[in-house]
């Protein structure tokens, strides 16, 4: 399935700049406090990893399925970054009127696979640069990508970029537990990104009882 492109400004593409597969996160038990580490909110939604390229967008799962024209106001929201090609790795979640996601109602929106009238609106809670104007920098320190996706997607309408906040055992009680968040995913400030492997680099430190086991099989 050919990408989507929601602009006339078109230059020659990258085809050697591919999304990768993501790298994963391994389990990690309790919070735990470290400066070493930062805490991001755990978006309960689908992975999702986006290229774009001078208005050109191509969105994968996390699985590698192409799913551009699931979500087509992501491609549109993507499709005014400036030149490329950038691959970003994210969430795309449902957020309700607090901010937190919903998963059951991504998953309804999700499995017709389209936009369609009345559908709930997707947000790709970004979190990750993988690719900045076609340069690989997955071998820099994780703040250092995540300083230049906040640069990048400033001021684009419809992706959330995902903040890190301090690596503290006390945030797990202040705020995962009482907004009924999934969790926090806690990660190692200066790891590289690692495609395709499940890091201890990278933690999930989910709420007891957040997700039912065999709730939905994901994409």
């Amino acid at each position: 399935m050919a990408a989507l492109t929601y602009t006339k400004r078109m230059r020659a593409t990258h085809p050697s700049v591919t999304i990768p597969a993501p790298m994963l996160a391994s389990p990690g038990g309790k919070p735990f406090t470290s400066d070493d580490w930062l805490y991001e909110v755990k978006f309960d939604g689908y992975r999702c990893l986006a290229k774009a390229d001078s208005g050109r967008v191509e969105l994968r799962t996390k699985s590698g399925m192409e799913c551009t024209t699931w979500y087509p106001e992501l491609a549109r929201a993507l499709a005014v970054l400036p030149d490329g090609p950038h691959v970003i790795d994210g969430e795309v979640c449902v957020l309700d009127d607090l901010g937190r996601s919903d998963f059951d109602c991504l998953h309804a929106r999700s499995a017709r696979r389209r936009w369609y009238t009345g559908c709930d609106q997707v947000t790709l809670c970004a979190f990750d640069l993988l690719f900045e104007d076609g340069r690989n920098i997955m071998g820099q320190p994780l703040v250092e990508r995540k300083a230049r996706l906040q640069r990048l997607l400033r001021g684009v309408r419809g992706v959330l970029c995902v903040s890190d906040l301090p690596a503290r055992e006390e945030l797990f009680a202040q705020a995962v537990e009482p907004l009924a968040l999934e969790g926090f995913v806690a990660k190692r400030r200066d790891s590289i990104y690692r495609p395709g492997v499940r890091s201890p680099d990278w933690l999930k430190i989910k709420r007891k009882g957040a997700v039912p086991p065999e709730r939905f099989r994901r994409r």
